[in-house]
């Protein structure tokens, strides 16, 4: 419908700083739309796309289903494995937060899943880190605190199935 105006090279760095302004204005449409024009110009670039799955985890609230599928997406093009660890336990996380904040019948069973999952990714992340880095190691705790002081964010019931008599 519409044919995107493309950034130049020379403006990335203004525009992530931008984007980053974005978000902490609580305006994560508007740094993902930033992060998608920096791709566009530069596909590799490993500030947008963490800024990128940032935005898009940052709007989980608003519909779950489409920024957490494109959130997922975005790792594999992290070319760190570190960073595909940390940022996919901090996908799971936020999910199980938004989970939490939307609640249902089964929020805590859902919301508990995807924090041990999340709790597992900073686990790899911790092993991978570089020297000095314990962000997945704060991350971890503040997932278990969270577990800690919520007694209904519980593992679900197990589904027992018998076999079928003969």
């Amino acid at each position: 419908m519409f044919d995107l105006k493309p950034l130049s090279k020379e403006a990335v760095p203004r525009a992530l700083e931008k984007a980053e302004r974005y978000r902490l204005l609580d305006e994560p449409a508007d740094a993902e739309s930033i992060c998608l024009d920096v791709l566009r110009v530069d596909p590799g670039n490993q500030q947008a796309l963490v800024m990128l799955l940032l935005a898009l985890t940052d709007q989980f609230g608003d519909g779950l289903s489409r920024a957490f599928a494109e959130a997922r997406a975005v790792l594999p093009k992290l070319e760190n494995e570190y960073a595909r660890a940390y940022y996919g336990g901090i996908i799971q996380e936020r999910r199980a937060r938004s989970q939490l904040a939307h609640g249902g019948p089964a929020g805590g069973y859902m919301a508990y899943d995807a924090f041990k999952e999340a709790m597992s990714c900073f686990e790899k992340a911790e092993r991978l880190r570089p020297p000095g880095n314990d962000d997945a190691l704060l991350r971890w705790n503040a997932c278990a605190r969270l577990l800690e002081r919520n007694p209904h964010v519980v593992a679900g019931p197990q589904e027992h199935s018998e076999p079928p008599l003969e």
